[in-house]
């Protein structure tokens, strides 16, 4: 039977995630910044889909989107989120909830145009979640739009913006021999501050 010790331990959760996402950063074959993003309708039907994330830290977890997507719907018609990392070979999860607000116009002009110009033109090109008759529709809207910005600043479409998850919740998971798995559930106390609590696996 293994040790009763902790391995995962109290304290700052931001500080925990940190130090998770920074080690799967290092062994993770692909996008260690991966993560399930799950959201619902207005009539509370569950959405999920892989998003990746390009900003953390203690005001909250950030991903991008075009807001007239499917996605973008239904975070505008119900602002609310639950999020999961899973980092394979490390053998974690990470689990975040908590409601989702606007990035600012900057924030986002910011990181648009720190993108590869051919994913900025494939952003401003698409039409997100929407019919596509034939895949060369795309790929002729995207040369059009590249002819028309050669040698200038690509805009960013207004629709295209940033979400931040602000976690009411967050809980880590840690593999264990026979399914003995670990977790730590930490939660927002009113003042700020966290809470946390070990939960049955």
């Amino acid at each position: 039977m293994e040790s009763g010790r902790d391995a995962i331990p109290e304290g700052d959760p931001f500080a925990l995630f940190d130090a998770w996402f920074a080690e799967a950063r290092a062994s993770e074959p692909n996008d260690a910044n991966a993560m399930a993003l799950a959201t619902a309708t207005p009539g509370a039907a569950p959405s999920v889909r892989m998003v990746l994330l390009k900003g953390h830290g203690p005001n909250g977890f950030v991903f991008y989107t075009n807001a007239e997507s499917r996605k973008g719907g239904e975070v505008r018609a119900n602002p609310q989120a639950a999020l999961l990392f899973h980092w394979k070979s490390l053998r974690r999860q990470v689990r975040i909830e908590g409601p989702l607000s606007e990035v600012t116009a900057q924030e986002a002009d910011d990181y648009f145009h720190s993108r590869h110009p051919l994913s900025q033109l494939g952003s401003a090109a698409s039409d997100q979640s929407r019919p596509l008759d034939r895949r060369q529709t795309y790929l002729d809207r995207v040369d059009e739009l590249a002819a028309r910005y050669e040698g200038q600043e690509i805009p960013r479409p207004p629709h295209w913006t940033g979400f931040r998850c602000t976690p009411e919740r967050i809980e880590f998971w840690l593999d264990r021999e026979n399914r003995l798995h670990e977790r730590r559930q930490f939660n927002r106390r009113a003042d700020g501050g966290w809470t946390s609590t070990l939960l049955y696996p």
